[in-house]
């Protein structure tokens, strides 16, 4: 019997890991804390998770940068699970019967109190908004053949978030608040989020071009699989 070929280990990566857990934190707290929340400064009516969430963009676009669709497809399934059990934990610690002299439970509810429509919303436009980002980046950089980051941060943001508003808003606020209401706020976060992205393009650069040093990668999805339903890294 002829021996099989040997299959070439994955390489390992220093900061790989630290992205991944920044990733999931910064995703974590502003959806858990902020979407619920709508606010207005000078005008603008915005809703309050605005302020943070975006960093999960920036985060997306230096995972599919240096190292490729399909390991920042595997960074996202990580999010969307870790969410995902935030959310049912949430759902069942604020269910479960306060003690009689507990209390704490309405601060509680009124912090953590999300709702299932809201839940679905974020877990769908996230999952569906940094598919959309990455899927973009990706392309980009193999078209311009690596250059012009900026275009494909901003560009692939842009798309990523309109998908990402495109879904949480509609899904989660429509009904419950005015129309109006609902498409200013989502309008206007579409905006902050891709104004985000071009205010961070410095950091972008530096952090894009110190990585692809440390790890002496620079990853083109030229023959990678695409699809979202997948857990392969290479």
């Amino acid at each position: 019997m002829a021996q099989a070929d040997a299959v070439a280990p994955l390489k390992q990566y220093r900061y790989y890991d630290f992205i991944t857990a920044t990733f999931v934190t910064v995703l974590l707290c502003s959806n858990l804390i902020g979407p619920a929340k709508v606010c207005e400064i000078g005008g603008f009516t915005f809703g309050a998770g605005i302020l943070f969430f975006p960093i999960s963009y920036l985060f997306g676009d230096i995972l599919t940068e240096v190292y490729g669709y399909a390991r920042a497809r595997r960074v996202v399934w990580t999010g969307f699970g870790a969410l995902a059990f935030a959310s049912l934990m949430s759902v069942v610690v604020l269910r479960l019967p306060p003690a009689p002299s507990y209390t704490g439970q309405a601060a509680l509810e009124s912090v953590f109190g999300i709702t299932p429509r809201i839940v679905a919303a974020s877990l769908l436009a996230f999952w569906a908004g940094e598919f959309a980002n990455s899927f973009a980046l990706a392309k980009m950089k193999v078209r311009t053949q690596g250059r012009r980051l900026w275009e494909r941060a901003i560009g692939s943001t842009a798309v990523g978030a309109a998908v990402d508003s495109g879904i949480f808003y509609p899904v989660a606020l429509l009904g419950v608040l005015p129309t109006r209401v609902v498409l200013s706020v989502m309008v206007t976060n579409y905006v902050l989020k891709v104004l985000w992205e071009v205010l961070m393009l410095p950091v972008t650069y530096r952090v894009v071009n110190a990585l692809k040093r440390a790890e002496n990668e620079d990853y083109f999805d030229r023959r990678t699989d695409f699809t979202p339903f997948s857990l392969r890294a290479d």
